[in-house]
């Protein structure tokens, strides 16, 4: 079933969508919000660009944009998948706490704020490109992955990465050099071991996006993780 969103609001192409017999697709996307936000039984691709907060509280669905999203891509999602071919806006992730985002392209400021995780529920961010500043701000859980596939050996993040982190973890592919990490937390070589927990997250972000997943493994990664014994020292500067 495709749906043309031409001219429709938000609340009717949501309307639509839930209506839809399992998958659909949304075709002429001009920046409604809020789509998809809170289904569980949906796959959804969509054209065009959706407007911020796609896949909000996301119960279980798929949603596959074949270009740009704007702000708070799966805000607070609690399950499901969320693939998106190009870039997206600002604080995306923002308090997810189950389910998988797959960015092909850059992701703006705070990507993974207050991400968190609770028992089974571990949620997963890839992002292929860079990030900007304040890159998983308040982390409290969860996997953060950047790739830097289109950093150009400039710096994969931007300004106070980890600021305030306190659970999760962060894997940075090469690119790291110049990055300044707050005291609070530990920046280190990832080993063999480590890559071995995002080795199933690389080969579906690959699998989306027709990468090699063997030479991105082959990659040095740098795994930043909070410093149980500091904390919260030097919240919002990382000197």
């Amino acid at each position: 079933m495709t749906i043309d969103a031409k001219n429709i609001d938000y609340k009717a192409l949501n309307d639509a969508i839930r209506a839809a017999d399992g998958a659909c697709t949304v075709s002429g996307c001009l920046g409604q919000r809020f789509m998809a936000a809170g289904m569980s039984d949906k796959t959804v691709t969509i054209t065009g660009i959706p407007g911020n907060a796609l896949g909000a509280y996301l119960n279980g669905a798929t949603i596959e944009v074949m270009g740009n999203a704007q702000d708070a891509v799966g805000d607070t999602m609690n399950d499901g998948t969320i693939v998106i071919h190009g870039n997206i806006g600002d604080a995306a992730g923002y308090a997810m706490r189950g389910g998988r985002i797959f960015v092909k392209g850059d992701a703006g400021y705070r990507a993974g704020i207050h991400m968190k995780a609770y028992r089974e529920k571990q949620p997963v961010m890839v992002i292929g490109g860079k990030c900007g500043s304040f890159l998983g701000e308040y982390q409290a859980g969860g996997t953060i992955i950047v790739l830097g596939l289109t950093a150009d050996n400039k710096p994969i993040v931007g300004n106070y990465p980890s600021t305030g982190m306190h659970g999760g973890k962060m894997f940075l592919r090469s690119g790291c050099a110049g990055i300044r990490f707050p005291k609070q937390v530990t920046a280190a070589k990832a080993t063999d071991s480590d890559l071995q927990e995002i080795r199933g997250y690389i080969k579906e972000f690959c699998s989306h996006f027709g990468y090699d997943e063997h030479g991105i493994l082959n990659s040095e990664f740098t795994l930043v993780t909070p410093d149980s014994k500091n904390p919260y020292q030097q919240m919002y500067v990382a000197n």
